[in-house]
């Protein structure tokens, strides 16, 4: 336990002199007792005497507890939260302007990742890659609602589509969420820099905490292989889900002069589920797509929080005056 402000317990050494106080105002009140009525005087038993003590004990226990109360303790407690990363991973290929998806896909699936963005919890970690022929993190994940929803609102269709570099962008802001940036200056005397060791795959799905959205028509025109980079999420333990946006029928589009028809590519989406431990979701109109972000759940954890004790050690002390209170109109017939 910590105090705030620890300078408040000078105020213990009060104590002794108004436990010296009260002890002068008993004596003198049974001295006067005494001189009226010998014949009714207390009895002297072991007991009595204990009786008349126990209240004047108990209210100086009151007094410590009020002191410490006014010292702020703080605690260490085990709280669980909602905690981890999720990663927001937008296909912004020119076939996400196709209108299959009133008004057009990326505008539904910015519209649900909006809402999903609004319900989260403060210690959700929200970051927002866009990729199109290749992977870039739009935005670092954070907990300031406010900077993801600027974020989702710049998307716009590009080019063409490489999933396999979203899902690397989003794995490289997940590593900088959980270990912070690794800021290093070169100079003449640093050493040649070396790759940084593979870690050893691990069961995939395991980090718990972590979470990749790929929201996409699943249309992948460019390279690298997104199979690949889905293992490479899977090694890390790293559960991708994938929302499909847009219908199997699909839709036309003018691409810069050029007429080309696209449609959901769900096989491949639900490849890059499977092997991640994620879950595949159509999401064939705006409707399905809210319901797919309102499904999602982050993990819950236990966390170790830091909070103010004062109101229950201010409720000790008061407590302990009632029962002070009781035990003295009891066996005294009186209130100190």
């Amino acid at each position: 336990m910590s105090l705030t402000w620890p300078f408040m317990l000078a105020l213990l050494v009060l104590i002794p002199l108004g436990a010296v106080a009260y002890r002068w105002i008993g004596r003198r009140r049974t001295r006067r007792a005494g001189a009226l009525a010998t014949a009714a005087a207390p009895p002297r038993g072991r007991a009595a005497r204990a009786r008349r003590l126990v209240p004047g004990f108990l209210f100086t226990l009151a007094l410590v507890a009020m002191v410490v109360a006014l010292a702020r303790p703080q605690g260490t407690v085990g709280l669980p939260v909602s905690k981890g990363t999720v990663i927001l991973a937008f296909d912004v290929s020119g076939s996400m302007a196709a209108t299959d998806l009133a008004p057009t896909r990326i505008e539904a699936a910015k519209t649900a990742a909006t809402t999903f963005v609004e319900q989260q919890p403060s210690g959700i970690s929200i970051g927002i890659v866009a990729f199109s022929d290749s992977g870039v993190t739009v935005q670092e994940p954070s907990t300031d609602q406010g900077t993801i929803l600027a974020a989702i609102n710049r998307l716009a269709p590009q080019k063409g589509t490489a999933l396999a570099r979203g899902i690397d962008a989003a794995l490289k802001a997940i590593a900088v969420a959980e270990a912070g940036p690794n800021v290093d200056y070169y100079t003449n005397a640093s050493p040649a820099p070396t790759a940084p060791p593979t870690p050893a795959p691990v069961a995939p799905g395991s980090h718990g905490s972590a979470l990749v959205v790929l929201l996409t028509d699943g249309e992948n025109n460019e390279n690298p292989d997104p199979a690949v980079a889905a293992q490479a999420a899977a090694d890390l333990g790293v559960r991708i889900d994938t929302v499909g946006i847009g219908s199997a029928a699909g839709a036309d589009l003018d691409l810069n002069g050029f007429h080309v028809h696209s449609q959901l590519n769900e096989a491949l989406l639900r490849q890059i589920a499977s092997t991640t431990g994620g879950q595949y979701h159509a999401a064939d109109s705006a409707a399905q797509l809210q319901a797919v972000y309102a499904a999602l759940d982050p993990k819950v954890v236990v966390e170790a929080q830091t909070i103010e004790l004062t109101a229950a050690v201010a409720g000790i002390s008061l407590l302990l005056v009632m029962a002070g209170a009781a035990a003295s109109l009891a066996w005294l017939g009186r209130l100190p």
